[in-house]
């Protein structure tokens, strides 16, 4: 089997190629630069077969699926950058990436015959109410541009084969990008006291642990939506940041405090990011690790244990 692997220079595409490889599985690894951009930690991912590859160019998608010709794309790249994609003058760009880019690729390798696993997220919900979103839950309604498009990046993955599986998450770390852990390592380290807000709840995603999930999932023919964070039930951002100072250590003050309060972001956040993973179970699937491991592991893999 063959697998590309798309946005390899962030956080999932790095651990999705190196769990790929360790596993004797042929992969290849595309980003938007001519060469690989991300951490050079001499793991598997520098050294995989790599391909400069612009999404929102169905020439580009074209060029590269055709050289490869994979059995299946885990599809990992995406814009991000939650806030920026309010901005009306990144709205074009945003939807490049996350819409177009998608429907090209899910459709190419459609016609190849291979599966796509497309990921998601729980913004493409309304982030209201304290119910788990369901994975085949169909009242969508994102409050935000970015949310916006991850669903329409859903349905054109969904439309262009019956050989999809979308894998919605939340709350992502991983050792390749910034993220939430480094940033509060970071302020932890600068400041006597943080305020974090603790009103938005869900459960953070580690993407050592996803990575193995997505390969696990793309070997089989189990098809459809899946949630896919860690296991041990559901926290606050306040939570979350608690318990990353306690392991680290460290005796900064933590204070809770509303989304309200706290009042910086331009994007609208959702306050239900509760997600039901019952589903990889009944399938199968083996369940990602309680979060509070998570962050050890990690913490430990970025040398702040």
């Amino acid at each position: 089997m063959k697998v590309l692997v798309t946005g390899v220079a962030g956080q999932l595409g790095h651990d999705v190629v190196n769990e790929l490889i360790k596993r004797g599985i042929d992969a290849a690894g595309t980003d938007m630069k001519p060469e690989y951009s991300g951490i050079q930690d001499g793991s598997a991912v520098t050294k995989t077969p790599y391909f400069g590859m612009d999404i929102t160019s169905e020439d580009s998608v074209n060029k590269v699926l055709d050289e490869v010709r994979p059995d299946a794309v885990i599809h990992c790249a995406a814009w991000t950058a939650v806030d920026a994609a309010e901005d009306v003058e990144n709205h074009e760009k945003v939807y490049q990436i996350n819409v177009c880019g998608t429907r090209f690729l899910a459709e190419k390798t459609a016609m190849l015959g291979g599966k796509f696993l497309y990921i998601s997220t729980d913004y493409v919900f309304d982030g209201q109410g304290e119910r788990p979103w369901e994975p085949d839950d169909k009242n969508y309604a994102p409050k935000n541009f970015y949310g916006e498009t991850k669903l329409l990046g859903e349905l054109a993955a969904a439309s262009a084969s019956p050989r999809f599986f979308i894998v919605r998450i939340a709350w992502v770390f991983g050792l390749n990008g910034k993220n939430f852990i480094k940033t509060m390592l970071n302020v932890g380290k600068t400041h006597d006291t943080v305020r974090v807000v603790n009103d938005q709840i869900g459960t953070p995603t580690y993407t050592l642990d996803l990575a193995r999930l997505l390969v696990d999932m793309v070997l089989t023919e189990k098809y459809g939506y899946y949630h896919a964070t860690n296991e041990g039930g559901y926290i606050s951002w306040y939570d979350f940041t608690k318990e990353i100072y306690r392991i680290a250590g460290m005796k900064t003050e933590v204070l809770p405090v509303t989304t309200a309060e706290y009042g910086l972001s331009k994007a609208k956040r959702p306050f239900n990011s509760r997600l039901n993973k019952e589903k990889l179970a009944e399938n199968g699937f083996e369940p990602l690790p309680e979060w509070k491991s998570a962050v050890e592991r990690y913490l430990r893999e970025i040398g702040e244990i």
